[in-house]
């Protein structure tokens, strides 16, 4: 006989999911009701530092039509410039200088950042809401003492702890202005505007006009964006933070105090990466990938436990008692002016923007190369001494603590300089890489690479500088053409001549040519080297 009875855990579990569903129904029922209103947005309020906070989300296109430049904030009126939205700084205003100034010019490569890169990604903007008696010193809000009787944000909660609620952000009550984030508001609006027009306005850094303009069918043409795709962006979510102008209690004075000592504390603590940690974080650029891979496999760089360490990860620089033997930043711009001239279209089409990642096939091919020609640098006789001798002492000046040879192979602006002549001559003018180095061996073993802090250096005035006694890194072009010169990759006449110029002009110091041999002659006598 079928039992009747029920079990009692079965049924309290029932019980208990239904209960739960029906919970649930009802609290999309009152979200969908929250999230439906325009004038008020779900938030979460956050406290830190005896500042309230609350955050949320909103559409770009909210972003772009709600939210004002925080120069914009009516106590800049006097000093306000509409035609660059920046405030113009002067004895009167600097006080009161709130932000840096918008750069203009970066508004086209983020906007192109947004419409042509699928898995772009802003992060969240701080924004400050301001109302309208706060600029009403005899408004009912500011009490006898000139304090606020309450604050500019309105929250109410809806919970009992209050950290869940509804913000007021209606357009007839608040005004809103980005503290931090306004090169992304910039850059939203610039995305709106393409979007509605089809095309968008280049501008200079003081918003003067380029003349150019970036258009949807270019998005289409370069980077094969679909018109649906951005048709939806405006409807995509930023994270987005709101304080009060003024809290409760406040002056006038403390609240601009309080507003500006935040955009300063969030930019001070964001410290900005190096241009070697970029590098080794960087998942778009095909030069970077292929620097970082070499900089741990190949011989010449790799980390042993038997030896110093041979690339400086962080610092662009490399110091004279350093013992490594290169930077990754170094190693980038290697791979750029070496790989470059093979694979052109690796570089974003304009500056400014993010490079498209290679495909893997291709990377694969750079890593080949560029390994190719490290495999050529490690036959040099000064990089072979490496394995007894220290890099300090190849590097150093003559005449710096404990000498050294003086060595450009060492410096970082030598190798960078290296890299693109011989990406000039191998993939630009079809020279052999075993034909380059068999005559750049002999050239180190003469001596050409070292003493450069002599007359007798080619490099002397080029890439030393014999006024401030140090390395100078604006002779590296004119270092790569001397290299594919003495390499044979100069024929034009009127290419020489040049060459030979510049040249003199680069051993002139204080109107006074110094020549080969130490002396001082007539620029004219200042020939080129022999070619190797």
């Amino acid at each position: 006989m079928k039992d009747s009875t029920s079990d009692p855990t079965a049924d309290i579990a029932r019980e208990y999911l239904e209960r739960e569903n029906k919970e649930k129904q009802v609290l999309a029922l009152l979200l969908e009701k929250f999230l439906g209103r325009k004038d008020q947005i779900l938030v979460q309020k956050t406290q830190m530092g005896g500042t309230e906070a609350y955050v949320s989300s909103v559409t770009l296109e909210w972003f772009a039509g709600r939210v004002h430049f925080a120069s914009g904030l009516p106590l800049f009126q006097k000093k306000y410039n509409p035609e660059t939205d920046n405030v113009e700084i002067d004895a009167d205003s600097i006080d009161e200088i709130q932000q840096r100034p918008l750069d203009w010019s970066r508004q086209a490569p983020l906007v192109q950042y947004l419409a042509a890169r699928q898995n772009h990604k802003f992060p969240p903007v701080l924004v400050v809401i301001n109302q309208p008696w706060v600029d009403n010193p005899k408004a009912a809000e500011w009490d006898s003492e000139g304090r606020a009787t309450k604050s500019t944000t309105d929250f109410i909660p809806l919970d009992k702890d209050g950290k869940v609620g509804l913000l007021n952000i209606s357009e007839d009550d608040v005004t809103i202005y980005a503290l931090d984030g306004q090169h992304r508001l910039m850059g939203v609006q610039g995305l709106m505007e393409l979007i509605k027009t089809r095309k968008l306005q280049r501008y200079k850094k003081d918003k003067g006009v380029d003349d150019s303009f970036i258009t949807v069918n270019d998005l289409i043409d370069k980077y094969q964006v679909d018109l649906a795709y951005l048709q939806n962006l405006p409807k995509e979510k930023i994270g987005i933070e709101f304080i009060c102008a003024v809290a409760a209690g406040e002056t006038r004075t403390q609240a601009r105090r309080r507003v500006r000592s935040i955009f300063v504390h969030v930019n001070l603590m964001a410290a900005p990466l190096t241009k070697g940690q970029l590098t080794q974080l960087n998942e778009d650029d095909g030069f970077a990938i292929v620097a970082r891979k070499i900089a741990v496999t190949h011989p010449l760089l790799e980390q042993r436990q038997e030896r110093n360490p041979r690339v400086n990860w962080n610092s662009a620089t490399v110091a004279s008692n350093s013992t490594v033997l290169t930077t990754l930043q170094a190693l980038q711009d290697m791979s750029e002016r070496y790989l470059g001239q093979k694979f052109p279209h690796w570089k974003p089409l304009e500056k400014g923007l993010i490079p498209m990642r290679p495909e893997d096939e291709e990377l694969e091919q750079g890593i080949k190369e560029f390994s190719k020609l490290f495999d050529s640098l490690a036959s040099l006789s000064s990089y072979k001494i490496l394995e007894h001798e220290d890099t300090a002492a190849l590097r150093r000046f003559s005449f710096e603590k404990d000498g050294g040879e003086g060595n450009m192979l060492f410096r970082p602006v030598a190798q960078v300089a290296l890299a693109q002549a011989l990406g000039i001559l191998v993939f630009k003018k079809g020279f052999s890489l075993a034909d380059i180095f068999k005559k750049l061996r002999k050239f180190d073993q003469q001596g050409g690479f070292s003493g450069m802090e002599y007359p007798q250096s080619l490099w002397y005035g080029v890439l030393y500088d014999p006024n401030k006694k140090r390395v100078q890194v604006a002779g590296r072009d004119l270092a790569a053409k001397l290299l594919v010169y003495i390499l044979g990759g100069v024929q034009e006449q009127m290419e020489r001549a040049e060459l030979r110029k510049a040249l003199a002009d680069a051993r002139t110091v204080e109107d006074k040519t110094i020549g080969f041999d130490g002396k001082f002659v007539e620029p004219k006598a200042v020939g080129l080297p022999p070619i190797l």
